[in-house]
């Protein structure tokens, strides 16, 4: 369908986008890349079909949003993922379960030589993702749009900010998570879902880092946010919480977040920072959690705020077995996609 024949008051169509929008590539401003890669998974799983469910919950949003009622104006298109990648991620897996399984059964697995060769050739396949978001990104870049990632594991966003790494001296990292995903090769595997943020510090363009919503983390974590100083602001949930109970607002608390943010932000969010009501799939839900006005609202401030969005994500959706979590997750991406054009007019 044709831009100009384009009514957003009609029901989407077959033949049309995400969100159901009729931009192509070169005439979307937000490009969209799909991540479904899950490989490291511990616990639940099922983010690797999260870029599927999103895309098909997103047909059932209307247009007209509460803050960005012209945004579908810009454009917004999905890009493709390769089938090549999507066969590597689920042998992958299948090799990173037989390790888990071993880990679970006592098994030294790191001095096992068997298993050590599958700790290779899991390290080197999502090096081979690393290296294609990491290109793909800059592609898109280089056609001057805005671009977002959707997961896929929390794993996924590593390449997309690694080529920052390249683009810019110095930005901060927004994370809306449950977990600090700080561990060093958390179960061997260096580049596990658990470490996301442990590599992203080892960039130094990485000035500062930003963790809001995190309420499950372990000795190792706290040690680590101990040795970083101001480098890395943690907002817990529960201290949250408390802070409301004790009379402070959510926008009091959403200001001093954006107050401990550099000029240039790049925006991560894993769909289990929500309460675990809005996403009962996602792989490792923890009670507590924001709600989803709570996420609106930090990420509608943030856009506002006169920071440079310089990319985003959204990870962990699981659809499970209904679409409940494809739903929520749509209405978190088009909000994402709506902070992030916030730039396209400054």
């Amino acid at each position: 369908m044709a831009i100009e024949n384009f009514n957003p008051n009609n029901a989407a169509s077959n033949d049309a986008g995400i969100f159901g929008l009729p931009h192509e590539a070169d005439e979307a401003k937000i490009i969209i890349i799909p991540i479904e890669w899950e490989v490291t998974v511990s616990y639940g799983s099922g983010a690797s079909e999260g870029p599927f469910a999103v895309y098909d919950a997103s047909f059932q949003l209307d247009l007209c949003h509460h803050d960005y009622p012209e945004l579908w104006k810009e454009g917004v298109y999905m890009d493709d993922f390769p089938e090549d990648l999507r066969t590597l991620s689920k042998m992958l897996k299948s090799d990173a379960q037989i390790i888990i399984e071993n880990i679970e059964n006592g098994v030294d697995t790191l001095n096992d030589p068997v298993l050590k060769k599958l700790y290779c050739n899991i390290q080197d396949g999502c090096e081979t993702l690393n290296s294609w978001v990491f290109e793909r990104v800059a592609y898109w870049k280089s056609q001057g749009k805005i671009v977002g990632l959707l997961g896929g594991d929390h794993s996924t966003p590593y390449g997309y900010i690694k080529y920052l790494s390249t683009q810019y001296s110095s930005f901060g990292v927004l994370t809306v998570d449950a977990h600090m995903d700080l561990r060093n090769g958390f179960e061997g595997f260096l580049y596990s879902h658990a470490s996301i943020f442990y590599n992203v510090l080892q960039l130094p363009e990485v000035s500062k880092m930003v963790q809001v919503g995190i309420r499950d983390y372990c000795h190792e974590e706290k040690d680590f946010v101990a040795a970083q100083g101001d480098r890395l602001k943690i907002f817990y949930d529960r201290d949250m919480q408390r802070a409301q109970y004790f009379g402070k607002n959510w926008n009091e608390i959403v200001q001093e977040i954006i107050g401990n943010l550099p000029e240039n932000v790049y925006v991560t969010v894993d769909i289990d920072g929500l309460n675990p009501h809005l996403c009962p799939n996602t792989g490792t839900p923890v009670p507590g959690g924001l709600e989803f006005e709570q996420l609106a609202f930090l990420l509608h401030e943030i856009g506002k705020s006169g920071k440079k969005l310089i990319g985003f994500d959204l990870c962990e959706v699981s659809p499970g077995d209904n679409e409940w979590d494809g739903n929520v997750g749509a209405r978190v991406l088009y909000q994402l996609c709506g902070m992030a054009s916030t730039n396209l007019n400054q």
